[in-house]
């Protein structure tokens, strides 16, 4: 078996990732913490928090990876409030800032997964809760009520944006050239996908639906890249034939 690539380990690379998809990002970002900066400062009293620092990381995946469930709508709203909401809840129980902090990052991913809507950037608002609790003087609403418009803000932003950024947002998987969205690639079903997700036994940001499609699209690059070898082949022998029959016979001395 080959080994690993070690010089590669800090050089990542996203699949399908361009430069223009970056300056994509890059301008998404702007537009998206602009708007949700420059709203909530006018809405809120100076006490409260006109941004929070995680939306940051949820703008980073929102215009950068739209197509990841991480990305979604749900994933990002449902997250953020979620693990604010239970941030706040560990805050105020355990007064060992320590454990505390570990306690409100480890429960917040664990009520993100069961309620479909794991979004990294909500462990940051977790901690938050409890690293800045007591800056807020223990009023619950000036920490959630920002966690809750800023993220409804930007998910606004983010869907107004990618109708014009070539992406779909919420992502669905869609026809390329036109043609249908196939259910499942030819000669693989669901579930070999799932069981080769399971053999491999890791978690891929993906969703089942784009993995499928991906697959389809490969196997029809795969079917015309055989087919124009299988024709040019056929070519070749044609004009062998055709020049042999061309060839003149030796005529005996």
């Amino acid at each position: 078996m080959a080994k690993p690539d070690s010089s590669r380990i800090f050089l990542p690379l996203l699949a399908g990732a361009s430069l223009r998809d970056r300056v994509v990002a890059s301008v998404g970002a702007l537009v998206g913490i602009s708007f949700a900066g420059l709203i909530c400062a006018a809405m809120f009293p100076v006490t409260m928090p006109w941004i929070i620092a995680p939306i940051g990381a949820s703008a980073v995946l929102l215009f950068a990876v739209p197509a990841s469930p991480l990305a979604q709508p749900w994933s990002i709203v449902g997250g953020n409030v979620i693990s604010g909401i239970f941030g706040v809840v560990v805050a105020q129980a355990i007064g060992e800032p320590a454990f505390a902090a570990a306690l409100a990052v480890s429960t917040a991913i664990l009520m993100m997964s069961l309620a479909r809507c794991l979004h990294p950037p909500g462990g940051a608002v977790a901690l938050s809760a409890v690293l800045g609790w007591q800056s807020f003087s223990g009023h619950v609403a000036d920490f959630l009520v920002p966690v809750l418009i800023n993220s409804l803000i930007l998910v606004g932003v983010g869907m107004l944006f990618h109708r014009f950024s070539g992406h779909s947002y919420p992502h669905r998987a869609r026809p390329v050239d036109g043609k249908a969205v196939p259910q499942e690639p030819v000669g693989l079903l669901m579930d070999d996908i799932d069981g080769a997700l399971a053999d491999l036994g890791e978690t891929f940001d993906i969703s089942r639906e784009d993995l499928a499609l991906l697959l389809a699209r490969a196997e029809a690059h795969a079917a015309e890249r055989v087919a124009k070898a299988q024709l040019a082949l056929a070519g070749s022998k044609l004009a062998a034939e055709k020049a042999k029959k061309r060839k003149p016979e030796k005529v005996g001395s």
